[in-house]
Parts: C-alpha cells; structure tokens; sequence
C-alpha cells in the first residue's frame, strides 16, 4: 500500500491558514493595499506551520533529534520521570522553527502524561520543570528507554500529541506539534554518547544527537 504524501503545511495549522487567508482576502476587498499587514501575517503562519520532508539517517543505536531548534543544554542530568541518571539534550524552538516532533528512535510507547503548568521562556531551564509539558517514554527497539518532554513556552498554549501508549513509533516518525515557541527536553541513558554541543542547531528527525551504545557491564 503506497505511504500518504506528506502535506507542505502541518494539519494543525490549516485552520489558521484558513481563517489568515479568509481574513486577508476580505481585508483586500474593503480596504486594497492597506491589506498589506493581514497578507504578512499569512505569511508567518504559513511559515510557522510548514512541515518538510526529512530524510532520517539509518544506522543501530542512532537517536534524532526529537525537534528543530537550538541546542540549549547537553549533559548529565537526572530524569525526573525514570527516575534515574541521564544525559539530556533540550532543543529551543522560536517562533521560526518547525514545529512538528518526531520519534527519536524506533520502539513502543509505554507511557504518555500531561503536566498542567506555567509558560515561563521555553529557553530557560526552570521551564522543564515548571511550564506546561506533556511526556512520552520510549522502550527502544534495542532496549533503551528514552523519554521524550514537549514543553510549552512563553507564548504557547498547545502542545499536541498523536502517539497513544503501546504504539510503535519508527525512528524520525512524527508524533507532535508544539504552537508558537517552545521546547524538547530529551533524556537518555548515561552511557549514550552525545553527538551535539550547546549552541548547536539541529532538525528533528534528520540530524543524529546521540549513539546508544551497549550498557556498561
């Protein structure tokens, strides 16, 4: 069975563009050129809301990263939903990023939970802890378990999440959108082997952050 085509612009914005372009045409028609601003914020939607094609790389033990954005911390910390030391890589999304979330690695889905919360800057570090955040722990193919955090950020006010418990998700596959500004926090096993630094920028679902190697005996 031939796969569905990707849509150039993600599903959960089509009603925005929708009500955008709605409102930018009948701007035109009452008001001409001084429509011009309704036709700049189509624009941002339609950019905040694409959704590209990702060639995901192949290879055992590669982890992807889980958004698009900027690498605002990568090292040891403790998992809070595994309860155990990890490393962590958290991925900043502004207003320009792709927005959609993806699998960062191949395996089932053995838990999914929303925390209420704040919406501090998605960019600081007290917004994993504090804001709005839905989580998803992924038992790896190969035995890793690695738990994926949406977190809302300043100006977000929506985090979806299309994955449900038990589901297999492939690696780089698409499970969530977070609206308008966030962040993706990522925990790992100890002994994984960061591949990205602080300040680096990565695409979800196309660019490796980690190698998980064999546990330590």
């Amino acid at each position: 069975m031939k796969a569905a085509s990707q849509p150039l612009i993600a599903k959960e914005g089509w009603g925005a563009v929708a009500v955008t372009l709605a409102v930018a045409l009948a701007a035109t028609w009452l008001a001409g050129w001084w429509s011009l601003p309704c036709w700049l914020v189509l624009v941002f939607v339609l950019q905040f809301f694409r959704d590209p094609k990702r060639a995901v790389p192949q290879g055992d033990g590669l982890v992807v990263a889980p958004a698009d954005g900027k690498v605002v911390f990568a090292g040891r910390a403790e998992d809070p939903y595994l309860r155990r030391p990890a490393l962590m890589v958290s991925v900043f999304m502004n207003v320009f990023s792709v927005h959609a979330n993806r699998a960062p690695l191949a395996g089932e889905v053995r838990r999914i939970k929303y925390f209420p919360g704040k919406f501090f800057n998605a960019a600081l570090d007290k917004s994993s802890a504090q804001n709005e955040r839905n989580m998803i722990w992924i038992h790896g193919d190969a035995g890793a378990d690695v738990v994926c955090v949406q977190i809302a950020g300043l100006i977000a006010r929506r985090i979806l999440c299309h994955a449900s418990p038990h589901q297999r998700l492939r690696t780089g596959q698409r499970y969530g959108f977070i609206r308008f500004g966030s962040r993706v926090d990522l925990y790992l096993p100890e002994h994984a082997q960061l591949k990205v630094k602080l300040g680096d920028k990565v695409r979800g679902g196309a660019d490796v952050v980690a190698e998980l190697g064999p546990p330590p005996q």
